[in-house]
């Protein structure tokens, strides 16, 4: 699959945050979109997703007609009542057993977190859940806006080497402040 962004402007008000963008992104290929807050990343991440409408420019999906989406939201968007395991197998389906999906979450969470609804858990936690069903989810492209927020170290490196074995193939644009981050997940910047 390939994504063509060609001339993609958007604006609101007199605040121009997206301006004559061209862009080509491959599947298989790791992008990490960087600028200073306020200057488009969560925009352009919006507009791939559909939640936005760009005022100028074009959008195309060459290879697969209708990607299939999924991502991360600075916004952790959790079904808030339900367990990590329940909240994974809402959007895998039965792609994965319930202990594949316990193996998964037991790499990013400690083990007494399985039967508490993900309410109680810190932010850091919910990041993980967050991540852990972006990256599980059937998907052609995964969006992540600003994935690991809230995370510690070690944890950002296990999640990171979690989000490079099940998104090898697909195509992952990650929005971030931090530098680093490009190198880590080994994808090309792109800067805004």
């Amino acid at each position: 699959m390939r994504i063509e962004i060609c001339g993609l402007e958007k604006s609101y008000g007199e605040e121009h945050v997206l301006k004559d963008l061209n862009l080509t992104l491959s599947s298989g290929n790791f992008y990490c979109l960087m600028a200073p807050s306020g200057t488009g990343k969560t925009t352009l991440l919006r507009i791939l997703m559909g939640l936005e409408t760009p005022d100028r420019g074009t959008i195309a999906s060459f290879g697969i007609s209708s990607p299939r989406i999924a991502a991360v939201f600075q916004e952790d968007r959790l079904l808030e009542g339900y367990t990590a395991l329940q909240n994974l197998k809402f959007v895998t389906g039965k792609r994965y057993s319930q202990k594949e999906l316990t193996n998964f979450i037991l790499t990013l969470l400690p083990e007494d977190s399985l039967e508490k609804p993900v309410y109680e858990f810190s932010g850091g936690m919910r990041r993980r859940v967050a991540i852990l069903r972006s990256i599980l989810a059937p998907s052609d492209m995964v969006l992540m806006d600003e994935p690991f927020t809230g995370l510690d170290h070690e944890t950002k490196l296990s999640a990171i080497g979690m989000i490079r074995s099940q998104c090898s193939g697909k195509l992952l644009i990650a929005a971030t402040h931090a530098g680093e981050d490009a190198g880590l997940l080994g994808a090309q910047v792109v800067h805004l």
